[in-house]
Formats: C-alpha cells, structure tokens, sequence
C-alpha cells in the first residue's frame, strides 16, 4: 500500500477517541490458541548499480524509496514464484 506522507500525517493527527472499533471483534482464546509467530524477513547492506533515472524515479515516489524498491522486487519475485507452480 502506498499513502501518501499528507494522507499519513492527516491519519495520525486522528484522536484515538474518534476512531469507531465498534466493527473488530475483541481477540478470543480462540485467536490466540490458533495464532503463530512470524518472524520478519531479515534485510541486509548491499550495494546495487541502478540507472539514475530509475533510481530518481523511485526517489520521487516516496522519501523512504528503499523500502519502495524492495517492494518492487519481492512483487516481481512472487509473481516468478506463482508463474512457475
């Protein structure tokens, strides 16, 4: 998903007290005796050579445009992925 940094600040500017929860259902023992830890995908340091309009292009979408680019590749990857089953 991608928000937009004045949508984002617009959301978090919203009191908690404004917010209607009335629709999510409390967590049950239910939930909890099904639920599994999923440990986040570690990233590591690299270093890649990018075209700079590429590189520009991300960097105009989004300031934290690594994380967008990571984004990009997984998508690609999963798509490989789902191609190949």
């Amino acid at each position: 998903m991608n928000i937009s940094p004045k949508r984002l600040k617009e959301i978090q500017n919203i009191p908690d007290s404004v917010i209607d929860t009335s629709d999510i259902p409390e967590l049950d023992e239910h939930f909890w005796k099904n639920a599994k830890v999923v440990k986040p995908i570690s990233k590591t340091d690299n270093s890649i050579r990018l075209d700079m309009d590429i590189l520009e292009w991300f960097k105009s979408k989004e300031q934290d445009y690594q994380t967008l680019i990571n984004e990009v590749l997984r998508s690609y990857v999963n798509a490989q992925k789902n191609e190949k089953i």
